[in-house]
């Protein structure tokens, strides 16, 4: 069994002591199995009872400890120390997000955005449940099946350049989501979430770069989505520009 140690350097944000963020050392115990949410752990059981972090599951699918581990957003729980031996280690909050205090950021805007795309199933009329469940196919289920697995551990909005410039944006996940369901057989709710998608803060701000499908821990592909998006929406405009809507507005009185 290995006994080495291994240094960590943990940014350290307490409002209630200094306005200014500082970083701060840590010697953990390191064996090949070793994750940095271990580390962290070990740090608050038994150094030091204040550092501040987020953290459930430990398996990689709660999506809550997210942190940028030498500036690239990972999930503290799924990356290895041993992946590090030898080189500085540095742990930081994820970026583009207001701290809170050492590595939990605030998550609020996020939230807003999440439940601004309708992250549910939405049918012009309720069938009641004694008909059934609202069947598809393998190949319907293969359309979104891919975007449905994405945790909101954030680390796409911690690695887009557009989000951190412009904080409307409405975002890889939120995006990833909304076609998710978009793209559902069952869902009827495509005319609620196209506005919101096709905003001018939505998928048109996007410049693909990528980094947000690069982080990605689930293979969920934000920007991929995205670019669905944008070729639904570049389909759809032919139709909205003839609808009778427009029709009645641009043609003289009568339709002629």
């Amino acid at each position: 069994m290995e006994t080495d140690t291994a240094t960590i350097r943990v940014a350290r944000y307490r409002p209630e002591k200094s306005e200014k963020p500082y970083f701060q050392e840590y010697k953990v115990p390191y064996r090949k199995d070793t994750v940095v949410l271990d580390a962290l752990n070990q740090v608050k059981a038994e150094q030091d009872g204040t550092l501040a972090y987020r953290w459930s599951c430990r398996m990689g699918v709660c999506g809550s400890c997210g942190a940028n581990v030498n500036g690239v957003p990972k999930l503290t729980c799924a990356t290895f120390l041993h992946e590090f031996k030898g080189k500085s280690l540095t742990i930081e909050p994820l970026a583009n997000f207001p701290v809170i205090k050492d590595l939990v950021v605030n998550i609020d805007d996020f939230m807003e955005k999440l439940l601004k795309v309708k992250p549910w199933i939405i049918r012009d009329k309720q069938s009641p449940p004694e008909e059934g469940e609202y069947k598809q196919s393998g190949k319907e289920l293969d359309r979104y099946a891919q975007f449905s697995s994405c945790i909101n551990c954030l680390l796409c909005y911690a690695a887009c350049p557009i989000y951190g410039l412009n904080e409307d944006f409405l975002g890889p996940a939120a995006t990833a989501l909304a076609y998710r369901y978009i793209a559902d057989s069952r869902d009827q709710g495509k005319k609620a979430r196209f506005p919101i998608v096709h905003d001018l803060e939505g998928v048109w701000e996007c410049t693909l770069i990528g980094e947000c499908s690069v982080v990605c821990p689930k293979g969920v592909d934000p920007m991929l989505a995205i670019q669905k998006t944008k070729i639904l929406g570049a389909m759809e405009a032919p139709k909205t520009m003839l609808s009778p809507e427009t029709l009645k507005a641009i043609l003289p009185r009568g339709g002629e």
